[in-house]
């Protein structure tokens, strides 16, 4: 389950991280996390708009630097419950690479939102796109791509995105 803090400010702010990653203004259509098993990690990803064009962003937030060859820093960001974070392109991050291989081969959903308020749990929260594996999405393969350009869901088997008023596939597995 990933955990939202009530109360809590950010700077710079997820929409802010958004339109510099993606060099301009955006809308959020919708955003899912997924659980890292070790609890570390943060795996937030958004189905976004920039002009005509869908765009399918993957953050990851860290309590410390990524030593990893590949790996894009994307900012830091000031977390008033977490203190500093640093934001990655989760496509760069081995974290949110195996959530997605765990998710393409059905051991993995998109995690509920559990609201903490001064140390308890206070509600949950549905994300706002849900995941499905296309029929048939292979259980082999050792590259996972994360898709970042959305079109049409086509019909190979896929992770694919759910949304209110759309769906787009936003990864698969390589051989």
């Amino acid at each position: 389950m990933a955990i939202l803090h009530s109360g809590t400010t950010i700077r710079p702010t997820k929409a802010e991280l958004l339109e510099t990653e993606l060099s301009g203004p955006v809308e959020v259509l919708g955003s899912y996390r997924l659980d890292d098993p070790a609890g570390e990690v943060g795996v937030e990803a958004f189905v976004v708009r920039r002009g005509a064009e869908l765009k399918h962003v993957v953050l990851t937030y860290r309590g410390a630097p990524l030593d990893v060859d590949g790996a894009r820093l994307v900012s830091t960001m000031e977390h008033s419950a977490l203190g500093r974070r640093w934001v990655y392109d989760g496509t760069t991050d081995p974290v949110a690479i195996d959530c997605y291989r765990r998710a393409l081969r059905g051991e993995q959903r998109e995690a509920v939102l559990e609201l903490w308020a001064d140390g308890r749990l206070v509600g949950t929260r549905e994300p706002t796109v849900r995941l499905s594996t296309r029929t048939g999405a292979p259980t082999h393969g050792t590259t996972v791509r994360i898709l970042r350009d959305l079109g049409d869901p086509g019909s190979a088997p896929a992770l694919v995105a759910h949304w209110t008023g759309g769906e787009a596939v936003v990864a698969d597995l390589g051989d």
